[in-house]
């Protein structure tokens, strides 16, 4: 057989297959930025970029532009404050760490995040990523082997950080409708100091203990907004963003800095810069939001953001939680979560939608409106603190948790072992070890790791088998397997596919780059880029095959297919079927990723 790229075994599907083949990402995309508060050392720093002092005002990045195991320099610049229209920024720019120069921004977005739906799909899995304070002491979740909230807290390793769910029901969702629970997904400053977990890091200072009485400035950051977005060089629908209040903060008796009055807006107003350097706009107000309804203007401070604007720039408040999900007769609404700052007038003060006090780590909505049940004219609790492992007055806590920053995310950022589920995740909730405490799961730290299971959310036809690939018509899946070493030296990599259905044909493809399981035929794919076949075989009486050894020494007559040392490659089985579960004719092995060495 000629070795070709992948172009058919008598099947005209597999033609259309390779057509739309396309690299996969073990992520979104976009760029992680955040903004950190005036108290903290990293202010008036060279950022790692350009050299220029850092702000409280500046959208930065992880040195390098992605987050990244440390010791690591300053952040990076993306946007100085300038850039979101702050008149006051070009005088504040190197001020002493401490000193609250009245250009704080507290929260980001770039109208951009995905939507989320009341019953969502099998494709439609979104996270909360979030950060809270040095005094947020967090719940211990059920595995303390992981970063969490409580465990960095102990180390005051906590405030720079990002934190994100394991795992939500659609909202709205009151105290107690999960274990409360969260896992370290980003690290301040990528190290094991002082905590013992490590993550990808942002460049920032660590520790930064939540002690009082407060001194400033603090020994360490605070990462105070947080987006992932397209940053370069401006978000296409301009910055979303929220500037501080000038209130006491109730725990530190700390003034906060009042940058919003600078700039003549309320804190709980959502801002919009529209292009770089343009005049800010008031996008959402704050009376909109169910905010600045309890006292003066300004007693409210927005405090942590996610927006996706439906297109049109203007602001339609939702009316009802997935309002925002537009249908044929209904316009879509903005989908605008948020959360308010310790000390807002608000705090106490019943939600609209469940009745219960009003919390600074709940993930508040706009107010449900009255027709629809509204409780309260003050926004409604879209996912009450506690689910998300922070302590509330609710549950009998002196101060509750102050959430910081929050983003919202719907593919994973870190998925090494390709299973559709962030890594972090994976190793909170037991499904993977990480044994070294590295955050990287065990198996992805192998040279030969398997892939590709077929789970309830990618089976075609309810052919599920957790274990290997779909289920074809011998009632379990096809299981591919590795046997002696990833050395190109040795070339005794072989590759057995077993449980099969008899005498029918099959092949070994390989490719050059990964995609979470995704249905075709009766399986699931998960081998993508550049495509090559080996020779096709039979797989007997014993619903068997095996590849090798010699895989290396055969992918040479390959023009772009050569397996060479330092080279990753992805090997995936597909077979014959005709009386398969799901009538398509053919299925799909499990898959293995090898990491060639010399």
């Amino acid at each position: 057989m000629h070795p070709a790229r992948v172009l058919s075994i008598s099947s005209a599907s597999l033609v259309a297959l390779v057509a739309t083949a396309s690299p996969a990402r073990a992520f979104q995309g976009g760029q992680v930025v955040f903004s950190i508060d005036w108290q903290g050392p990293t202010i008036s720093q060279p950022d790692s970029a350009s050299a220029i002092p850092i702000t409280e005002a500046d959208v930065l990045l992880a040195p390098g532009g992605v987050p990244a195991y440390g010791p690591l320099q300053n952040p990076a610049m993306r946007i100085r404050g300038s850039g979101l229209g702050l008149a006051k920024y070009p005088l504040c720019v190197g001020h002493a760490a401490g000193d609250p120069c009245r250009i704080e921004v507290d929260a980001l977005s770039d109208g951009t995040e995905p939507l989320l739906l009341a019953v969502p799909t099998a494709a439609h899995k979104r996270h909360f990523w979030f950060s809270v304070d040095e005094y947020a002491r967090g719940i211990l979740g059920p595995a303390p082997a992981h970063a969490q909230v409580f465990t960095e807290f102990l180390t005051g390793d906590s405030a720079s950080d990002v934190f994100m769910d394991t795992g939500l029901p659609p909202g709205p969702l009151p105290p107690g409708a999960v274990t409360p629970n969260n896992v370290g997904l980003f690290d301040g400053n990528g190290t094991s100091s002082p905590s013992v977990f490590v993550y990808p890091g942002f460049g920032l200072k660590e520790p930064n203990p939540g002690t009082l009485p407060q001194v400033l400035p603090n020994v360490g950051d605070n990462l105070d907004a947080l987006d992932v977005g397209n940053w370069t060089p401006f978000p296409a629908l301009g910055a979303f963003f929220s500037l501080d209040g000038g209130f006491l903060d109730p725990l530190t008796g700390t003034q906060y800095s009042n940058s919003a009055a600078l700039e003549s807006k309320h804190p709980g107003d959502v801002l919009r810069t529209p292009s770089l350097g343009a005049s800010i706009l008031v996008y959402a107000s704050a009376n909109q939001l169910g905010l600045d309804l309890v006292g003066a203007a300004g007693s409210d401070d927005l405090d942590a953001l996610v927006v996706h604007e439906n297109g049109n720039g203007t602001f339609q408040p939702s009316q009802t939680p997935f309002d925002w999900n537009s249908t044929s007769d209904t316009p879509a609404t903005d989908m605008v979560l948020f959360s308010v700052r310790r000390g807002s007038a608000v705090i106490g003060h019943p939600d609209s939608i469940f009745g219960l006090p009003i919390e600074p780590g709940d993930i508040l909505t706009t107010p449900l409106a009255p027709a629809l049940g509204g409780l309260s004219p003050f926004p409604g609790i879209f996912i009450a603190a506690e689910n998300l492992g922070l302590r509330t007055s609710r549950q009998g806590a002196p101060v509750g948790d102050e959430m910081d920053a929050l983003e919202l995310q719907a593919d994973p950022w870190f998925d090494c072992n390709k299973n559709g589920i962030d890594d972090a995740v994976d190793i909170a909730n037991g499904t993977s070890v990480d044994g070294n405490g590295n955050g990287i799961p065990d198996e992805c730290e192998q040279p030969i790791m398997r892939f590709c299971w077929c789970h309830g959310d990618v089976a075609p036809c309810g052919n599920v088998d957790l274990d290997s690939g779909c289920a074809n018509s011998t009632g379990v899946g096809a299981t591919l397997s590795t046997a002696g070493t990833s050395s190109v030296a040795a070339d005794d990599l072989t590759i057995t596919v077993t449980e099969m259905p008899i005498n029918k044909t099959g092949i070994l493809f390989m490719g050059s780059n990964w995609k979470v399981p995704t249905p075709f035929q009766d399986g699931a794919r998960c081998v993508y880029g550049s495509i090559f076949r080996y020779p096709p075989k039979s797989s007997g009486l014993g619903g068997t095959f095996t590849y090798g050894p010699g895989l290396a020494a055969y992918s040479t007559t390959w023009p772009m297919g050569t397996i060479t040392s330092g080279a990753t490659w992805f090997f995936q089985s597909w077979y014959r079927n005709p009386t398969g579960p799901c009538g398509t004719g053919t299925n799909l092995s499990n898959a293995v990723q090898v990491d060639f060495v010399p």
